[in-house]
């Protein structure tokens, strides 16, 4: 028997012995050339006939340089070979944009070829729904020039604020300006903002995008109540089906009954089909 070596046991099932006449065939990721024997034979002795290989990283040339603009390298290159993986980005001199941004030495042992560098422009920005931008002349704008967005008031930016120029001649993607939500009910508690209020003190009646919102509902059987936490989205606030709104009547002169008042339940229940979310 030849013991298996330890870096090889987890793809041996569990053994760690290999019998007279076993092999151990040797490949290597791409990218990776073999430096050793590729196959290895369990001999008489409870030896192998040769160690594992090596698997070392392809080299490639330097990259070509680019005509009307520079290589940056993502780290420090010395000698006149980078290593599989290693990558750089093209920046053309301005106002110039390379046709394509990234470069890389391949599996191959090849560099990615030089880009051209052209003259890239973008459309005149267009506002966003329920918001707006912030500064911009109205006018073409060149690569990698910059427009800020913003929203109006109680409105949740959603995305990046700005958007950038690409060497596609296309803006990078608008952020989107979510809506704010109301609570849909009339009578009872809520937990909003780390508060237990309730609706009526709720002045305005709006919570913003993301924002949580806990309704209170019963367990009728060990006569306690419990949180359910619902989710502003985009001007869209389910309350959970298992809220049961009070009649004027009990909310007036039985508010003590609701299920915000009693004692809290020690764990909630746990969700069935039946309590899904309606919307409000």
């Amino acid at each position: 028997m030849c013991p298996i070596p330890r870096p090889l046991q987890p793809l041996a099932m569990g053994r760690t012995e290999a019998p007279f006449k076993s092999v151990l065939n040797f490949t290597c990721d791409d990218g990776y050339v073999m430096q050793g024997a590729n196959e290895s034979k369990c001999l008489h002795d409870g030896t192998w006939s040769s160690q594992p290989p090596l698997c070392k990283a392809v080299n490639c040339p330097l990259p070509k340089i680019l005509r009307d603009g520079r290589i940056i390298h993502d780290k420090p290159v010395t000698g006149t070979t980078v290593m599989y993986g290693h990558g750089w980005t093209y920046e053309c001199n301005p106002p110039k944009a390379p046709s394509y941004e990234r470069g890389t030495c391949m599996a191959d042992g090849t560099a990615t070829e030089p880009p051209v560098c052209q003259d890239v422009s973008c459309s005149i920005p267009t506002s966003i729904p329920n918001g707006f931008i912030t500064f911009a002349v109205r006018r073409q704008h060149g690569y990698k020039e910059k427009v800020k967005y913003a929203c109006n008031d109680h409105y949740v930016l959603d995305g990046q604020a700005e958007i950038q120029c690409q060497n596609t001649g296309n803006w990078s993607s608008k952020p989107v300006c979510r809506a704010p939500c109301t609570v849909g009910i009339k009578r009872g508690r809520i937990f909003y903002n780390t508060r237990k209020i309730w609706i009526e003190e709720l002045k305005p009646n709006r919570v913003l995008h993301g924002e949580h919102v806990a309704f209170y509902c019963k367990n009728k059987v060990d006569k306690c109540g419990y949180p359910v936490a619902s989710t502003c989205n985009d001007g869209t606030l389910a309350i959970p089906a298992c809220f049961e709104e009070p009649g004027r009547v009990e909310y007036n002169l039985r508010s003590k009954s609701l299920a915000s008042e009693i004692q809290m339940c020690a764990t909630s229940p746990p969700a069935s089909p039946t309590s899904a979310a309606r919307p409000a």
